[in-house]
């Protein structure tokens, strides 16, 4: 399946295998050179159609200029001073401006990455509620350090080799029409396992912190639940005391037409964790909770960088802007999925997502069709579009929210005409 690289190209892959630990996989051979808007170039000057935004990153694409110029004159006053130690006044107005967005007063902890939210929220949730359990669910992704990876399970190798992983903890099927426990209705299904099976044979709810999720399953498979299981979900965890984090890391900061996928789900969790978009493609992440929840006491909790300044710098800019995006991101996954939803071909399983975060499943002969999403993330990215993969073999979809009608629809043709021509 692949080609003849050039010799440029090939110099970076030998020297990328020679020097960095290959503990991840890439989809197809791109070493970018540069990027505007929702396009990207090689170190060749060929030019891509950017169809993932660095898997959901750069929410206001490559080059924005007003983070640039906001980062620029953040560099001018200083790169870094410890939040967690002394104060600055732009981490007050991201914080702010962070918790407007929220439906009760908030308060925010800066992180670095979406796995140290994760990891952030469960000390909150155990700290706050005093409680050990957190129960999560299968097919979820959380992260790769210690603490979120208890949660993490969208592939097996995730996991392998590293227990024993956080203890206390239990992962319970996904309203995943899918799995066996959603044959009919998922969301009662689902929950009467919770009530009768997981309360009363495996833990008291009384010792239950938290349950943590993802609004929509990113790495999963961009698996949209029932849009009634979190608020029925919810209810029950509020008779038992037991708090709701959403997984907001690849869903929040506009991705699904709204600034977070729980506001597609008549919901309103407990805490939320963020990073990817939040940062316009510098490290920031941040849990967003209650302010009743966010009550760790001093020195229970710090990190070094978290809230870096020039990452808050391009926050802020992300979070004045992308609120103005999200009529303009509904309209544009509308046209993505009706452009799919024409694929003629007998290996296209499912097309589904909300606003910009869009898959289209493949399979053969009722199983994942690894090899046919392998033919065409490879051809699509020949042809110059960047989608990438989702669980078993999905074709996962997250352009830079900015990106343009027409150029959105060229490349959701592209990657028609590859899985037709599977």
């Amino acid at each position: 399946m692949s080609e003849p690289l050039t010799p440029k190209i090939e110099k970076v892959i030998k020297e990328d295998e020679e020097y960095l630990m290959q503990s991840f996989k890439r989809w197809y051979p791109l070493v970018i050179d540069h990027g505007k808007g929702a396009l990207v170039y090689d170190i060749e000057g060929k030019e891509y159609i950017d169809f993932n935004a660095g898997i959901g990153v750069l929410a206001l694409g490559h080059a924005n200029e007003k983070i640039i110029n906001a980062v620029k004159e953040q560099m001018e006053k200083f790169f870094h001073y410890s939040l967690t130690d002394f104060y600055y006044e732009l981490a007050v107005e991201v914080a702010k401006k962070l918790v407007s967005f929220m439906p009760y007063p908030a308060k925010v902890f800066y992180t670095n990455s979406g796995t140290e939210s994760v990891e952030a929220a469960i000390k909150i949730a155990r700290g706050h509620t005093g409680r050990q359990w957190i129960i999560g669910f299968m097919n979820s992704f959380h992260g790769r350090t210690m603490g979120s990876l208890a949660f993490t399970s969208s592939k097996a190798i995730q996991r392998k080799s590293f227990s024993p992983l956080l203890p206390s903890t239990y992962l319970i099927p996904y309203p995943d029409k899918r799995n066996p426990l959603c044959k009919e209705d998922c969301t009662n299904q689902l929950l009467s396992f919770i009530e009768d099976w997981l309360f009363k044979k495996i833990v008291d709810p009384s010792e239950i912190a938290a349950f943590i999720a993802e609004p929509i399953q990113g790495e999963g498979g961009v698996i949209v639940p029932p849009k009634d299981f979190f608020s029925e979900l919810n209810k029950i965890l509020k008779k038992y005391g037991i708090l709701l984090i959403l997984d907001e890391v690849q869903t929040g900061i506009g991705r699904t037409g709204k600034m977070f996928a729980f506001e597609h789900f008549n919901v309103e969790p407990d805490i939320i964790t963020l990073a990817k978009a939040i940062g316009g493609g510098l490290p920031l992440g941040a849990v967003v909770g209650r302010k009743e929840i966010m009550d760790l006491p001093p020195g229970s909790h710090a990190n070094t960088f978290g809230g870096n300044p020039l990452a808050l710098a391009a926050a802020k800019v992300v979070l004045e802007e992308v609120p103005k995006l999200l009529d303009h991101v509904t309209n544009v996954g509308r046209l993505i999925m009706d452009e799919l939803k024409e694929t003629r071909s007998p290996y296209l399983y499912e097309v589904r997502g909300l606003g910009l975060f869009i898959a289209a499943e493949l399979r053969k002969g009722g199983q994942p069709y690894t090899e046919g999403l392998e033919k065409v993330l490879y051809n699509s990215f020949k042809r110059g579009v960047l989608p990438i993969g989702a669980g078993e073999s999905a074709v996962r979809i997250e352009p830079p929210l900015i990106i343009e009608e027409e150029l959105a629809k060229k490349g959701a043709r592209i990657i028609r005409e590859e899985i037709e021509k599977l």
